[in-house]
């Protein structure tokens, strides 16, 4: 389950409903799924063929069509990082920055760790998400964020977008406030 740490006051938030409760407040859309649906060669795999790519979509199929029904998404796809992935460095350094998009960014967790680090409102401030196999986020478009992996550098993830093309991440400028 996804654990929540605010920045500002040291907060620590989890249990489902609390975290969905907390994103809710923050406009930020928080769901799990049931991630014993995966078949077991695909939970702790980082390195994928497009074959198992495609054996993650399927197995999440329903729930990825109801979520993209209820939030106007025409396609997705998987990511999956690792230690394995190519310049994975550059990438990161690229994620690591905050900023924003034109369209959701939405993330299912599958396997592996991911860190979101949000804007929240004006008392919240910055807070991390931390995430793990089953955590499913919807960051509004819009709202200053970045992505970085946790300890273990390993994720896979289903990804939804209204227009991949479109799917741009625009540099942030923090007015107020420092990443704290």
């Amino acid at each position: 389950m996804a654990v929540i740490k605010v920045r500002k006051t040291g907060e620590v938030i989890t249990g489902e409903e609390n975290v969905r409760a907390f994103l809710n407040s923050q406009g930020v859309l928080y769901e799990h799924w049931d991630i014993a649906k995966l078949p077991e060669h695909l939970r702790d795999k980082y390195v994928l063929t497009d074959e198992e790519k495609n054996e993650i979509l399927a197995t999440f199929k329903d729930e990825i069509e109801d979520l993209a029904a209820r939030r106007g998404y025409k396609t997705w796809d998987i990511v999956a990082l690792s230690e394995a992935t190519p310049n994975l460095e550059e990438l990161l350094k690229k994620f690591e920055q905050v900023h924003i998009h034109t369209e959701d960014e939405v993330r299912a967790i599958t396997a592996g760790h991911g860190i979101f680090i949000i804007k929240g409102d004006k008392e919240t401030g910055y807070f991390d998400v931390e995430l793990e196999a089953g955590d499913v986020i919807s960051v509004p478009e819009g709202n200053p964020h970045y992505f970085t992996l946790m300890d273990d550098r390993q994720v896979v993830a289903v990804r939804l977008f209204i227009d991949p093309s479109g799917w741009v991440a625009h540099p942030y400028e923090e007015k107020e406030e420092a990443v704290q």
